[in-house]
Order: structure tokens, then C-alpha cells, then sequence
């Protein structure tokens, strides 16, 4: 039977390859990339909002507790209160612009009692990649306008710690309101203000996203392109191989095998001493044995 050819071993190995790499490609890659398309779809939408929203309140923009998520991320608050510099952490091993920086991270007081954290900006790394000197928030009651965010993740769990290079300020890996209310003994709302330009106590304010679509659209399609040419490709050998003169089903025939460069030289060889003639063994080649015994005896 033609199909037993599917079970051999080598075949059974690349259908197996063929068909999970396929798969990874419909069911994992191609949604990855789909989902990170409209990701950005909604960032870039929000971000577009933001532009000609006017501020509002936090209390209006956040239920309190409340996190920012994908629809209310980037949005203009405004929060009156006082800074708190005694619990300030400085988020180092960031980068700006391609460049190395680090962010300043400000618990803000507001005159409600809640505490929430205000990421001031960013400072660029001095001679020794330390932290530079930089301007201390103002005191006293201010009003700031800041862009909610969501708090980032760091994978490993590392809490703030203290340096010499950053002055002597705690230090943390993320911006993250949970480890800078630990590390400070906070109560702080879940998630972050970015300070907008122009704002009491902002440094170099942090650049907002590029608003274009980016490649994630494009490289789901060419997943599926990937998996969709491994499964025809399959079918092609497979298809292939069920016809005569198959590769695994019918031996190559050995009138039809390439013949070697040597065995071609060989073959020359041989044919150039079949065409040779072959003289006689014994006697003068000028005449019969014959004649020259007649000429002698009539000497």
C-alpha cells in the first residue's frame, strides 16, 4: 500500500514537526502579534484623546482605589496637594530617547488625604552613571496636571534599595506605587501621574509614546504565511511521494543514476585503447618474410 510510507520513521518525524510548527503559528504567534496590534491601537487612540480632553479631577477620572487601565490610561487629571520629598525613590536602569536615565518618583499628598505617586521626570546619568543633582519639588500647596498610568511589574520582586550613587535616595527597578508604598510606608493609590510640561515640580518631562501602528499587524500575517507554506509543503512531498517514482516508495532506477567524474574517465580510457591497432609481434615491418627470402637466393 502506497500510504505506508507515512509511517516510517522519518516521515512520522516531519509531519509531527510540520504540523506543530503550523499550529504554534495559527494558535500562538499570529494572535501575539494581533493582540499587540490592538494594543497599540488603544494606546495610540488614548494618547490622541488626551490631546484635546481638558484636565479633570482625579476623583472624576478614577473611582478611588481605582487603577488606571487601558481605557482611562493617559488621561489629564488635576490633584491639589503637597509633595511628600522624604519619601522620594529615584527608578534607575531606564531609558529615554535611547539614553540612559533615571526617573523621579514623588509621593503628592492631595487635600482629600489621598497619596498618590507623581513621577516627575526623568534626569540623565552623570560621569559616573550615578544619579546627578537635581531640583527638590516645591513646597507648600500646589496644583498639578498629570497623565494616569498603570503601575509597571518588575519580574523579579526587587524591592527599593539605597546607594551612594543615587545620593542616598531609595532606589527601585520599576515604577510601581505598590514597592514605593512599602519601601516608604505609604498608603498609596494603585498606579502613577506623569507629570505633564510646564508643572510644579517637573524635571525633563517623559516623552509620550510614537502614535504610529507599528509592525505587529504585518508580522501575524506573515505567521500565518509561515504555517500556511510548511502544511503545503507537506502536502506537496506527500502528494509526490503517493505517485510513481517516488523518492521513498520506488528505489531510483540505475540507468538513471549520475555517472561520476572518475567513471567518465574511465570509460574514455578504455575506449581509446579498444581504438589502438595492434602491430605484428616479430620481423621488419617494411615487407613479407617472403619476399626477402627470394631476394636473397637470387644473390
Amino acid at each position: 500500500m502506497r500510504l505506508r510510507f507515512l509511517l516510517r520513521p522519518g516521515w512520522l518525524a516531519l509531519t509531527v514537526v510540520v504540523f506543530t510548527f503550523a499550529v504554534c503559528c495559527y494558535t500562538l504567534l499570529a494572535p501575539w502579534q494581533f493582540r499587540r496590534d490592538t494594543d497599540r491601537e488603544i494606546q495610540n487612540a488614548a494618547v490622541r484623546a488626551s490631546f484635546t480632553a481638558a484636565p479633570a479631577p482625579l476623583s472624576q477620572e478614577l473611582a478611588p482605589g481605582a487603577e488606571p487601565d487601558q481605557r482611562t490610561e493617559w488621561r489629564l487629571v488635576t490633584m491639589t496637594g503637597t509633595y511628600l520629598p522624604e519619601a522620594e525613590v529615584v527608578a534607575r536602569l531606564r531609558t529615554v530617547q535611547g539614553q540612559g536615565a533615571s526617573e523621579i518618583l514623588t509621593p503628592f499628598r492631595t487635600t482629600d488625604g489621598t497619596i498618590v505617586l507623581v513621577d516627575r521626570g526623568y534626569v540623565g546619568l552623570s560621569a559616573d552613571s550615578g544619579v546627578p543633582p537635581y531640583a527638590a519639588p516645591p513646597t507648600g500647596t500646589v496644583t498639578l496636571v498629570a497623565r494616569a498610568r498603570p503601575d509597571e511589574t518588575d519580574p523579579k520582586n526587587r524591592e527599593v534599595t539605597a546607594d551612594a550613587s543615587s545620593g542616598g535616595k531609595l532606589q527601585s527597578y520599576v515604577v510601581d506605587s505598590r514597592v514605593v508604598a512599602r519601601a516608604a510606608k505609604l498608603d498609596i493609590r494603585p498606579g502613577y501621574f506623569q507629570l505633564d510640561v510646564d508643572q510644579p515640580g517637573v524635571l525633563k518631562p517623559l516623552p509620550l509614546p510614537q502614535l504610529d501602528s507599528g509592525p505587529f499587524f504585518s508580522y501575524a500575517l506573515q505567521w500565518i504565511a509561515f504555517g500556511t507554506m510548511a502544511l503545503l509543503g507537506w502536502l506537496y512531498f506527500t502528494v509526490r511521494e503517493l505517485k510513481p517514482g517516488g523518492a521513498l516508495t520506488t528505489p531510483r532506477p540505475e540507468r538513471g543514476r549520475r555517472k561520476s567524474v572518475a567513471e567518465m574517465l574511465a570509460e574514455d580510457e578504455e575506449g581509446e585503447r579498444s581504438e589502438t591497432p595492434s602491430g605484428p609481434a616479430d620481423g621488419p615491418a617494411d615487407g613479407p618474410p617472403a619476399e626477402q627470402g627470394t631476394f636473397t637466393a637470387a644473390r
